[in-house]
Formats: C-alpha cells, structure tokens, sequence
C-alpha cells in the first residue's frame, strides 16, 4: 500500500496549522487500492519527535512510524484494524514517552442538536459542552475543549502540557463555528489558552470564555477545573422554591471582598493558596472564600441582614474596576481562592439563613487582549460599529445582543451561577445602558433602531428571555435592575410587556434623600418635597431603596461626610436616615462602612475603617442597624405589601414648617400596622397630635434618639395611649413628643 496517497499539500496545511479540520488527516484512516485491498495508516504531527511508534495495546506490539513529506510528520501504515485506543511512542531529546493520540478520538462531545439550540440561543446549559470538560472517552480520562469561534481560521489548545506550542493540539471546526478537541490524560489543574489564527494569519492567546477558573492576575490562563461540590443546602434551596420575595423582608448588606478587611502576608491562610496584594498597602492579602465565610457571615448575622450582596466576583484583571469589567463569565475571581471555595462561602450563608446576592454585569466587558474582544480576529462578542458596540466612558465594548450566540452565552452564563453556585439572586449592572443606544452619546455618535428610535430593542428582548427563564427554572430567587431612568415596566412580567425583573433599583429615592439630608435642617422646610416626591411613584415599580457604593466613591465623600452639623448631628442625621428608609415601601440595600458611620469615602484598595468601632457614637450607630434590622423582619407590615398603595398611608405629608412627616404601614394578610414619626429637625416638637386609625396603647418600637444609640433621650417613655380626635380623617390621635432629628416607630397594642 503506497504512502503517496497523502499530498505535501494535506501535509503541509497541518504542519503550517491550516487545516480546519486536521482528523482529516491525522489519526488512524483506512486505505484501499483498486484491487479492493485495504490497509489502516495511523498519521501523527510530532513537532519535537526525532522518531516515533504506534503501540497497539492488545497485541503489545511496535510499529515504526516513518517521516512523510516533512521530518516531524509521521505515519505507520499496518494491515487489520488498529485498537481505537493505540498508543504512540515518541523519542524526544534522546528521552521516550508514551501517549494517547488526541486524533485517535473522533466522536464529537458536542451533538449536533447542541449546536443548532446555541445557534438559535436556546442552549440553556450549553456551558455542560462549551469549555473545559473532565471526561472519559472510550476508556480514557482527559479533557474535552471546546469554543466558539467561527471567523477563525485555526484553533489549537496551548498550555503547560504541549509548552504553549499551537501546531500539537490543533482543534476541528463543527458546524456553527464551534471547534473541539479531546486531549487524553490531561488533569484538573491544568493551565490553558486557545491560540487563534483569523483568515490573514494573525495569532491571538485568548481565555476560555466558558473557562470555569483563571489564573490570579496578572496571569491570564485558564484553569482545568472541576465543580463539583457536596451541598448542605437542600432545605434552603426548597424554601426559597416556595417562597414568594416580595412578600419577604429583603435587607442586603453590600460588600466589596476585596477591601471590606484584609489580613497580613505574614498569616497566611493554613494549606491555601493566597496571593499579596501589591497596591498601596503593601504586605496585605486578601482573606479567602472561606475565611470570609468565617468573618463577614457572622458579622452580618449579627446585624441582622437577609442577604450579602457581592460587587462582581466573576473573573476580572484589573482590581480597581471592583469586577465591572469582566473577562472570566465563568469563573469565580482566583483572588479569593478557588471554585469550591467560593461554593463553600454560599453554603455557609444559606446555612445561617442569609442569602446570596451576586452583582452581573451584562452591559459591557474590556478590550483586555486575552479576553473577549476581537476573539476570533473579528468583532465576535461585540458590535463591529464603534457607534453601537463601546463604552467610551468606561472604555469597553458592548455586546451584540442581536447575535443568537452571544445571547445564549450570556443567558446561560446568568443560569450558571444559580446552577452550580446555588446563588440567590442577581443585580444587573447599568441596564440604563443597555436599554438606550444613545446612552452617553453624543448626536451623530449612535445608530437608531429599525424604527427610528434609540430604544435597544434587541437589548429588550435579552433581559426579556433572561427574566422569563431564570425564574421559570429558579422560581423564588432576585432579579434585580440598577435601572435609573424612566423606563417603564422594568419589574413588571414579561408578559404584561414588562423587563422581567422583580426589584429595581429606586435611583430616584437615593438621589432624593441624599440632597435631602444633605441639606441644613434649618432650610430643610424648603425641601419638603423631597422626603415625600417618592410616594408618588412608589408603586409603578417594585422598588428597592439602595444607598450603594455608588454613592460613596468619586469625590461624592462618605454617608457620615454629607449630612450636615456637627457629630452629634451627623449621627442623628444618619440614624433618621436609616430609619425613614427601613419603614419607607421597599425592599433594603446599605453598603458596607454605612452601618457604623465609616467617615471617609470608600477606597477599594483599603479596609473599611474599623478602628471606629473603638469608639462609643460608632459602636451605637452599628447597634441601631441592627436593632432597625431586628424591627423590619419582625414587623409583616414592614414588609410584606411593599408594591401597592394598600400597604402605605400618609397620616400628614405637609408639614413643612416642621419638617414633620407621618405615615402608616400596614401588613398584607392582617390587620396590624404601623405608625411612624419622623422629625427632620434638631428642635424637638411636645405634644405633636398624630393621628391614628384606632384607639388603644401605642408601643414605641423604636426611637432613634434614644440614649442607647447615641442620641439624647427625648422619646415617649415607651408608648402612648391615644385619645378621641375630632378630626375628618383620624378618629383618635396620638399626643407625642418628637424627637430632635429623629424617627419614632408605634404599634398598636402593649
């Protein structure tokens, strides 16, 4: 059987790795002449071989292989059938090993039906495929690639195990662009890029997109990784599938890992990896997953939170953009520690009762080189326009969410956080910004829609899908929007033609309350619409009141830093504050530092300021959160009806002289209600009539002048009785005393 079958040509396209799909000529093939004779050839491209053998593994046996058309092109030609699992022997450098041929596998792990629902953005699980996957074929363990990249012109998969050399693991194209490759005996741990080639033959080392780890910055690989995981959650995960949020109390303590404390590079974690931290406090480390498992849940147990809300902890390679610029979808930042330890950090808060809230940032990601940009040397993740496809602001690039590819990424990436991480819920970063095609944009800088207009509709009809199947397959979790203009029906159904998402983000309040109390009190009389503008709109949306980090960095100055007067008053200020916003319609969100009156603003390189807890009006601030958590949880009317207009009434809006407000909450499912006082004043106001639906004792449930949080003392000595009240609307009336820019919260009954 001659050899010659084989062309230079077909040789030279795999040597030179141009060859789309080098199984056409590498592997084990048959051969047969036109005497009907045949004959098996096993071909293998050994760059650094200087000979080589098939072993067949039953019969024990050696065949020489010998160099066809160039000198590491190598093919062994025998008679019979060749076992599916031979084995090559290859002399390198004088030392011989012995290896499973990658080519030797053909069958793809990807189906064809894989691919045509990620060709229409229906594979909902096509992380499962897409990636880095331990798997057995044929009786051999290793590891199945595949990536999606359809204007390439040549995949291979580089790494540790082939020194980073492309022409050793060459990869196929399928159909729809996909590319594969199983590479036999290769182990979790491993570190991997793909090298691609677009049509003019440029080389480009990019991350897996569907990577499951990446290497700690400033490194870049992929890493090999296994997630699996032995849960303890299973109770939780079943209550949370029959709970309905909305009706729950919703209090999110906000946290940046990376700068909430630090520990020492002297006291390492015990049999963990830990990485230094170089920045503006040199010799401090992060604290890992579980350390801060151990640390930050109980803390915010303590102060009575129901969830931690994460800043971005996707993969990111650059510290200071606190994980908004995403290069790693998939993989949990290696800062902190690795996959299982990320998942140990969720199991422990579902196993103290707080849940997970991690921040998702759809709207935009880097221009990074090994990330998603250009990735197969051509606009493939993002718009080939500038005009649609970057964030001159930020200096990122924005995702095509018209393409049925990048949408299927992206949807199953949301679902992916849930699947394997057991998340509880999701904000969605700046959907302003993918809602709007002129968003930050100058006339003649962006493109309208088929329309006309500057509505993304392709953006819709993304968060649309994303909504509708993430609660179809995780029925009781949070999606949440940081939504900050008029859209309307962002928390509505998506079959009422709403976003889908059942919180928002209530810009308007923030904005609202912090010009408010940034106000001297003294002129606050002026202003009187700001404290009560918000309940006009109260109901249109299904609300969060938010003071976020947001509000806390550039220049803005920390909580403690905007209100106006003296210490005294800055810590009143703040605890009325507090307590208009935890008895105000709406679930909750303070930042980390916010609850004991950080005094400068948020630096993400820094630990939040815990010598101020050494002080007295610090420690009682930190106690009164706790106490308004305490309160909110226990009290249905706080809660339970937060989106109608039966759950919220005012008692008096329009006191303005006094800079009085009073209203009622009222609880869904029984008759009980609140009653709450606020005086945004430092005069305190004797025998202010407050009206009240039915007669009785009022307990006082909390004071935020009381002495124990630091204020001055003037409260209702624990209640009071009401009295007759002729008035047209209130038929009983409490006689109360007001405390000195403060907030007073009753309930009937002792």
């Amino acid at each position: 059987m001659s050899t010659a079958s084989l062309s230079p040509e077909l040789v030279y396209n795999v040597v030179e790795n141009r060859h789309s799909n080098p199984f056409d000529v590498l592997g084990a093939h048959m051969l047969s002449d036109n005497n009907g004779h045949s004959a098996w050839v096993v071909r293998a491209y050994l760059p650094d071989a200087e000979a080589a053998w098939v072993i067949h593994p039953e019969k024990r046996q050696e065949y020489p292989m010998q160099s066809i058309h160039h000198p590491h092109f190598f093919e062994c030609e025998m008679s019979g059938s060749p076992d599916k699992n031979y084995l090559i022997k290859v002399k390198e450098q004088g030392h011989e090993r012995v290896m499973h041929d990658p080519y030797a596998f053909k069958s793809p792990l990807l189906t064809d039906f894989d691919i045509h629902l990620f060709k229409e953005g229906n594979h909902h699980l096509i992380y499962e495929k897409m990636g880095a996957h331990t798997v057995e074929v044929d009786g051999v363990q290793g590891v199945y690639f595949a990536v999606w990249a359809p204007n390439a012109r040549n995949i291979s998969v580089v790494g540790n195990f082939n020194n980073w050399d492309g022409r050793k693991h060459q990869m196929r194209m399928l159909n729809g662009g996909v590319w594969d490759l199983f590479i036999p005996e290769l182990l979790v741990g491993e570190l991997y890029k793909y090298e691609i080639k677009n049509a003019a033959g440029h080389l480009f080392l990019k991350s897996d997109p569907y990577g499951f780890q990446q290497q700690v910055r400033p490194e870049t690989a992929s890493i090999v990784a296994d997630l699996s995981y032995e849960w303890h959650d299973q109770s939780w995960l079943e209550q949370r599938r029959n709970t309905d949020p909305q009706e729950r109390p919703i209090s999110v303590y906000e946290v940046h890992l990376g700068s909430w404390i630090h520990d020492s590079v002297d006291n390492p974690p015990e049999g963990e990896n830990f990485s230094v931290r170089i920045d503006q406090k040199p010799g401090t480390r992060f604290l890992t997953y579980r350390e801060l498992a151990h640390r930050l849940i109980p803390y915010v147990k303590e102060l009575g939170y129901t969830h931690i809300e994460v800043l971005p902890i996707a993969e990111h390679p650059f510290d200071g953009s606190w994980g908004y610029q995403v290069a790693g979808y998939f993989a949990p930042t290696s800062r902190f520690g690795s996959p299982q330890d990320f998942m140990y950090f969720v199991d422990q808060c579902h196993a103290q009762g707080i849940g997970v809230i991690v921040d998702w940032v759809p709207g935009h990601f880097p221009k990074d080189a090994h990330g998603l940009a250009y990735f197969d040397g051509s606009h493939l993740y993002e718009h080939a326009d500038p005009r649609k496809g970057e964030h001159k602001e930020w200096g990122t690039l924005i995702f095509n969410y018209a393409r049925h590819e990048v949408r299927n990424f992206l949807i199953a990436n949301a679902l992916f956080w849930f699947d394997k991480y057991h998340i509880d819920g999701i904000r969605v970063d700046a959907v302003a910004s993918m809602l709007y095609l002129d968003y930050d944009r100058e006339d003649g800088e962006w493109v309208a829609n088929q329309y006309g207009g500057n509505e993304n509709l392709e953006a819709v009809d993304f968060l649309q899908q994303l909504n509708f199947l993430l609660f179809g397959y995780y029925p009781g979790v949070l999606s949440i929007a940081e939504e900050s203009t008029a859209w309307p029906n962002v928390s509505r159904p998506t079959y009422v033609g709403g976003l889908g998402f059942n919180l928002k983000w209530n810009m308007g309040w923030m904005h609202d309350m912090l010009y408010y109390f940034h106000q001297d009190p003294f002129y606050r009389r002026y202003h009187q619409n700001n404290i009560t503008f918000s309940l006009w709109y109260a109901f249109n949306e299904n609300f969060m009141l938010a003071l976020s980090h947001d509000e806390v960095v550039h220049g803005k100055g920390n909580l403690f830093q905007k209100m106006p007067g003296d210490d005294w008053q800055k810590f009143a200020n703040l605890r009325s504050l507090f307590a208009y916003m935890f008895t105000h319609p709406g679930k909750k969100t303070l930042f980390m530092g916010m609850e004991f009156g950080q005094t400068t603003e948020w630096n993400a390189w820094h630990d939040l300021n815990w010598s101020l807890l050494n002080w007295e009006p610090h420690q009682k601030l930190k106690q009164f959160v706790a106490d308004l958590n305490a309160m909110y949880q226990s009290e249905p009317a706080l809660y339970t009806d937060d989106f109608s207009h039966q759950g919220f009434e005012w008692i008096e809006c329009n006191d303005a002289d006094n800079s009085v407000v009073t209203f009622i909450r009222r609880d869904k499912y029984s008759d009980d209600f609140i009653v709450t006082v606020c005086n945004f004043t430092p005069q305190p106001l004797h025998d202010y009539w407050v009206g009240v639906p039915q007669s009785g004792y009022y307990r006082e449930l909390i004071n935020s002048d009381s002495q124990k949080y630091g204020g001055s003392g003037v409260t209702n000595l624990g209640g009071k009785q009401s009295h007759d009240w002729d008035h047209p609307r209130w038929p009983h009336a409490l006689s109360l005393v007001l405390p000195p820019l403060g907030v007073a919260v009753f309930k009937l009954g002792y």
